[in-house]
């Protein structure tokens, strides 16, 4: 594990742009940002281009996302002219999947969606993680009440590395704030009551006095929404 301590002072003082220049520099090659187009993701992601920092940026593509989605990888590119690299599910392990239970076998039972999940995210997130230092995360404390007790820096036992969240205590008005003054493409899905957007088919709005991620697979238990991208242990 690496001196978090360490990090954190070296990290101390710098503005986001100062502190994103300083790991790209410390950790070259090793140092990773993943994006999936959401409102936190953009303003990383413009943060990271517009100063030219050389991090790698990459996306997870499911196979199954919405087209709003699509549309706002595409604006980026033509935007910043700067590479998103793509992490796809491996072809072998999905079409087994598909050919014994369908394409909609995460309806039917938890076990299911957790393999849909490990198929299509964290299998090639682990791909996308290997050999790498540094994860940058758009990842807000206010997000969700498990990671309220986070901090900006910390250690992912899971994928041995260090995950910085830059934005970590942003508020989603100051998110929205800073998309409207330095004009970044969004997901429109976000205006039509979508805070936390996933693949399509298990992700719906959110109503009125519902929980953040109150969206993401709404047919489950509501006292766990996470499919296992942010688990640390």
């Amino acid at each position: 594990m690496k001196d978090l301590n360490e990090i954190r002072q070296q990290l101390h003082g710098l503005n986001i742009v100062e502190k994103l220049r300083h790991l790209a520099q410390l950790y070259q090659n090793r140092i990773v940002f993943s994006t999936s187009f959401g409102w936190e993701d953009q303003v990383i992601m413009h943060l990271i281009f517009a100063n030219q920092i050389p991090i790698k940026v990459f996306t997870l593509e499911t196979g199954r996302l919405f087209p709003e989605t699509y549309y706002v990888w595409n604006r980026t590119l033509e935007i910043y002219r700067q590479p998103i690299h793509a992490y796809f599910p491996q072809s072998d392990l999905l079409q087994k999947m598909v050919a014994a239970k369908g394409p909609n076998s995460f309806y039917e039972s938890v076990e299911n969606r957790k393999e849909c999940c490990f198929i299509r995210k964290i299998e090639p997130l682990k791909r996308a993680l290997a050999g790498n230092d540094i994860w940058i995360t758009g990842i807000r404390a206010e997000q969700s009440a498990n990671r309220e007790h986070m901090e900006d820096v910390e250690w992912d036992e899971g994928n041995q590395l260090v995950k910085f969240h830059p934005i970590f205590d942003w508020t989603l008005d100051e998110v929205k704030e800073f998309i409207k003054v330095n004009n970044i493409v969004y997901n429109t899905l976000h205006d039509k009551g979508f805070p936390s957007i996933g693949c399509a088919p298990c992700t719906r709005a959110v109503r009125e006095g519902e929980d953040f991620r109150a969206g993401r697979w709404w047919w489950e238990d509501q006292s766990k929404k996470e499919c296992g991208l942010h688990v640390s242990g």
